[in-house]
Formats: C-alpha cells, sequence, structure tokens
C-alpha cells in the first residue's frame, strides 16, 4: 500500500467515526419502531420495481443485507463476479455485475451496507434497487460499445472499505467514469458531487440529464467536493478516474441543504433535532421505504438511463 493510501485510509477511518457519532446523537431520542423485514423469497417473487426491490435489504442486519443482493441474482439468474476482502477494518464482499462489450467500462456502485439500527431504505436500498432494475431493463439490449459495471459494494459505512479493497485490484485504466449512487429516494433534483475539474465524462453526464429535460443550477446541479460526506467513487478518484457522486434533493430544500451539506460538523450539531431533507431520515430508524417517494426514484432511473446512453 502506498503512503498516500495510508494516509487516505487514516482520513476516512477518523471521517467515519466522527459522523457516526454525531448521527448517533441525533437518532439517540428516535422511538421508531423496528421494520419488520419481508421474507427475501417474497421480495424476489414480487414486483421488481426498484421501490419494491428496496425490500430485499430494508431493516436488515449488514450480514443479511449482503446475502440478500447475492440471493437475488441467484434466482435472477444474473452472472456476478465475487469480491471477497478482510482486513483489520473489517470484512465483507462485492459483487459486480457486467453487461455489454468493449473496451471502456462505466462503473455504477451501490452500497449495500447500512448503519446499525438504520433501516437503510434511502441509505442506500434505493440505489441498489435502482441497479437491479436497471440491470433487468438493459440486459436483454445492452450497449454494444460500452461495458457496464454494478459494483454492489459492502462496508461503505466503514469509510468506503469495500470500495477501497475493489479499486486496488481493479484495471483504473479501462474505467470511462464512475458513479457512486446515493441517497436516491428522496427529491425532485439531481445533483453530481465531488466534481471539482471539468472532464469529458462530467459533460457527457450533464449532457445527458440535459437530453432529458433537466436545467443546470435549477433541476440539477454539479457541485465540488463536499467535505467531511462521500461514498464509495473516493476510492477510485485517487487513481485519476473521473468519479462523482450521484444524489437525488428536494429542491425546495436547497439553502438549508447548502448550509447542512457544506458545515457537516455544525450543521450536524445544529440539526440533532431536525435536519434538512432528505438528512432528516439519514442514519436514523426512521429511513424506511414508506419515506421513499416514487417520484424521485424514477427521474434517478430516466437520468441513469440516459447518461448510459450518453456515455456509450
Amino acid at each position: 500500500m502506498s503512503r498516500g493510501f495510508a494516509a487516505r485510509d487514516v482520513a476516512l477511518y477518523l471521517r467515519n467515526r466522527l459522523i457516526r457519532q454525531l448521527t448517533r446523537l441525533a437518532a439517540a431520542r428516535d422511538r421508531t419502531p423496528p421494520v419488520v423485514p419481508l421474507p427475501v423469497d417474497e421480495v424476489i417473487r414480487g414486483s421488481r420495481t426498484p421501490l419494491a426491490l428496496v425490500r430485499l435489504l430494508e431493516g436488515r442486519s449488514n450480514a443479511e443485507r449482503e446475502s440478500a443482493v447475492a440471493r437475488y441474482l441467484r434466482a435472477r439468474g444474473v452472472p456476478f463476479a465475487l469480491h471477497r476482502f478482510s482486513s483489520d477494518e473489517g470484512s465483507g464482499e462485492n459483487f459486480a455485475v457486467d453487461l455489454g462489450a468493449g473496451e471502456r467500462v462505466l462503473l455504477l456502485a451501490a452500497h449495500h451496507d447500512a448503519v446499525p439500527g438504520s433501516p437503510g431504505a434511502n441509505d442506500n436500498a434505493a440505489a441498489v434497487g435502482l441497479s437491479l432494475s436497471l440491470i433487468e431493463r438493459l440486459a436483454a439490449a445492452p450497449p454494444p460499445k460500452l461495458r457496464l459495471r454494478f459494483l454492489f459494494t459492502a462496508a461503505e459505512e466503514r469509510g468506503y472499505l469495500g470500495a477501497r479493497h475493489y479499486a486496488r485490484e481493479t484495471d483504473a485504466g479501462e474505467l470511462a467514469g464512475v458513479l457512486s449512487l446515493e441517497l436516491c429516494g428522496i427529491g425532485d433534483s439531481v445533483v453530481i458531487w465531488d466534481a471539482e475539474d471539468e472532464t469529458s465524462f462530467l459533460r457527457a453526464v450533464g449532457a445527458a440529464l440535459e437530453g432529458i429535460g433537466l436545467a443546470r443550477d435549477a433541476s440539477y446541479h454539479v457541485v465540488g467536493r463536499i467535505p467531511m460526506f462521500g461514498s464509495d467513487h473516493r476510492a477510485f478518484a485517487p487513481l485519476g478516474v473521473p468519479a462523482y457522486g450521484f444524489t437525488l434533493v428536494p429542491s425546495a430544500n436547497a439553502e438549508a441543504l447548502r448550509q447542512f451539506v457544506w458545515s457537516p460538523v455544525r450543521g450536524a450539531i445544529r440539526h440533532l433535532i431536525r435536519r434538512p431533507a432528505p438528512f432528516d431520515t439519514y442514519h436514523t430508524p426512521r429511513d424506511r421505504c414508506s419515506t421513499l417517494e416514487p417520484a424521485a426514484l424514477a427521474l434517478a432511473l430516466r437520468a441513469l438511463e440516459a447518461v448510459i446512453a450518453a456515455v456509450a
């Protein structure tokens, strides 16, 4: 491991500890009853919309969530590569599904773990549901000149641990771009974040969003590096790969979100009782399927399909 990677790993560990402590404080007074998960086989036999597939993970332990993703892929006959990892920080299993052909790879990451005590619907079962739906929709006619890689990662909540292990073993040169899907089930505005530098991939993403009628700085936003908060794409950015977060937020909460996200420690303390959506349920017992918005999931699905078409 390089000294740079080691320093980043320590920083991620400390960041994660701080955020975890703050969110525990925010959830300490919450008396929301726990979610009773649906049987995995019932979810597998049911509807395959993103909202229905949230139930695959909602309310389960991280070991159960990991197992449920693998069971779903096997039951649906979807070939996948299994990437196990283990370290002093933790262990887990990543799953990678490739569709299409070509030398370039567009990687869409969605972590399957959640923080303890949270049902983990928006963070991050919604993104897993979107990815599974996209696999189903695109399997019959994948892009002929692009490989799509859907990466379901473990231990994102431990400083992107699964993604960091995966990134060390992958061929970064083949990656055209990476999007990590986070908090995709609430809101009417797409945010592409950690976008500090202009790249051809970022231009393609912007053109795709505008192609479905979204307007920059109105119904979609491109913002620079967000302090403290992060996701799996940050495991790939140090390798020189254009890698960004993909999130939905309510446009009505734009100013409150700006204050909360750009000053996360002060904002978390200020909003211990009430935080702006979608962070009002983030890492809490209230992050459940009933809070998700079908219109938000539909917008995320349409936006991702447009990005795939634009990159292809």
